[in-house]
This record gives structure tokens, C-alpha cells and sequence, in this order.
């Protein structure tokens, strides 16, 4: 019997043959686009055509750019605590522990190492769906160490930043993770050991008034929203109308804060050339 029947007003498919489409499986990008997930994962998550660079995570970007996807963690199971005590629309060891079981990460950056094109490396890399990538104690102790592997092992190091900035919750603390990372990346600096900084939309707020902002190289993907403060914000407080795509990687770059911008299909292999360029 034949699965579906005709009738007078089109086709109908019996409810017993009907079958749903997998979560996942397909992927609409902003200009309407649709792609299964799977190319998209063999174009580096970047929509065909479009050229539209879909929003990854830590796990995506290894898998990228370490050799055969095969690195090893840092510091995997460090978790934040609550030295404020801290009571928003809810306790923070509550939020914390609801962001790491939605998410399946510890805190909002991961640390690894391992070879990208058969050089050896350290990266780390935020991701934005633990609690907005909000920079706390443990993003900050967690980058601080992993610069100390690459300073120990006198290793090119990588940072891939995605964030809204400090995390509220730690208030102070959050804030003291600027100056704990900017310290490391001058002792990165006096060992001549490569820091490159890749800015990933969005990258804001104290993220990117430090460690994002203070590569040998900064480079950026196209289209990231990059930015200190909000829009309205700096409206009001400089009293001005703003450029449009003022905050974009695009309008970055022509103003001199950026080195340039890579596609992420082109990533592995253009910080490749750039740290060979650098070692010999």
C-alpha cells in the first residue's frame, strides 16, 4: 500500500507513516540559508555561500585546530566557588551548577595542548554558552596556568576569546583575573614566547580590555561583534551618534586594533604560517 493518499484537497500522509526530523539536522543561518549540520561541520561550522561563521564552542574549535582532533585537557575538573555568597535571581552555586549541566562543561574556558599542523601549542578557549563566557576566578586562573605550560615548555600559546565580559557574581575577583592574565602574557613576552589573540563574536566588556586585546597578534573572525562597553552606553557617555558597524571586526581592523581577519575554514593553516614565520 502506497504511503501516502490523494485527496481532494493535495496529499495526505497517514499519521502511523509520518516521521520526524532529528534535533540538529538541519541548521538556518540569519539570511535564511538551510544546511545540514553535517556539511556544516566539514565547512569548519561556516554556512556555505553565506560565508555566515556559526557561533562554536571550546570542543568545535579543538577539533579544528589540533591535529586528528587529539589533545590533552588542562586543569579539567577546576569549578568556581562562592566567596561573595552571592543571591541574584538566584544562589550562584545553584546557577552553576544548572550552567554545567546544560552546557556539560566545568566553567566558561577550557585549556589544552597539543600539535596544530605538527607544531606544538597550548590554547585556550572560552565558550560562551557557560553563563554568557563571563570571566571569573576560575577562567582566569585556568588561562593564568595554561600560560605557565607554555612558558615551562616553551610553547606557542593561543587564546580564543568569546565573551560578555567579567562575571557580576565575583564582582572584585572577577576583575582581579585582568591584571593575573596581563602579568602572564608579559612573562610570555619576556620569554619571546608567541601569544596570538583570535577575537570570536562577541568578545566585550573586561575580556576584551584585557587578555583578548594584548596579543602579538590580534586577529579576529569576520563579523565579530568586539567591544568594550554597549552601544548606549558609550552614546550617553561621549553624547554622540555612533558609526555604523562601529563595534564589528570589519570597522576594528580599519581603525588599527586589529592585525587582520582569517575565515575560520583558513584558521589552522593561517596560524600555521604565521608562528613558522615567527620561529625561524
Amino acid at each position: 500500500m502506497s504511503w501516502f493518499k490523494r485527496s481532494d484537497k493535495g496529499i495526505l500522509t497517514p499519521t502511523e507513516s509520518k516521521r520526524e526530523v532529528p534535533d540538529g539536522l538541519w541548521f538556518k543561518s540569519p539570511g535564511g540559508k538551510i544546511v545540514h549540520t553535517r556539511e556544516l561541520k566539514n565547512n569548519a561550522y561556516v554556512v556555505p555561500e553565506e560565508d555566515y561563521h556559526v557561533r562554536i564552542g571550546s570542543e568545535e574549535y579543538f577539533e579544528i585546530l589540533f591535529d586528528n582532533a587529539k589533545y590533552a585537557e588542562l586543569d579539567p575538573d577546576m569549578e568556581s566557588a562562592d566567596p561573595l555568597s552571592f543571591v541574584d535571581t538566584k544562589p550562584y552555586p545553584k546557577r552553576i551548577k544548572e550552567s554545567q549541566q546544560k552546557s556539560d562543561l566545568k566553567d566558561a574556558v577550557r585549556t589544552a595542548y597539543g600539535k596544530m599542523n605538527g607544531i606544538e601549542i597550548t590554547i585556550a578557549c572560552m565558550d560562551f554558552s557557560f553563563i554568557g563566557g563571563s570571566m571569573g576566578s576560575v577562567v582566569g586562573e585556568k588561562i593564568a596556568r595554561a600560560m605557565d605550560h607554555s612558558l615551562q615548555h616553551n610553547k606557542p600559546f593561543l587564546m580564543i576569546s568569546k565573551s560578555g565580559g567579567a562575571r557580576m557574581m565575583e564582582a572584585g575577583l572577577s576583575l582581579m583575573q585582568m591584571a593575573k592574565t596581563s602579568a602572564k602574557i608579559a612573562l610570555l613576552d619576556k620569554a619571546k614566547i608567541p601569544y596570538i589573540s583570535l577575537l570570536t563574536d562577541p568578545t566585550t566588556g573586561g575580556v576584551t580590555a584585557s587578555y583578548a586585546m594584548l596579543g602579538d597578534f590580534n586577529i579576529a573572525e569576520p563579523n565579530s561583534l568586539i567591544g568594550f562597553a554597549g552601544p548606549r552606553v558609550i552614546r550617553e557617555t561621549i553624547g554622540k551618534d555612533l558609526p555604523k558597524g562601529f563595534q564589528s571586526a570589519e570597522f576594528v581592523l580599519e581603525h588599527g586594533f586589529l592585525d587582520f581577519i582569517v575565515d575560520r575554514r583558513n584558521l589552522k593553516s593561517r596560524l600555521s604560517t604565521l608562528l613558522k614565520m615567527l620561529q625561524n
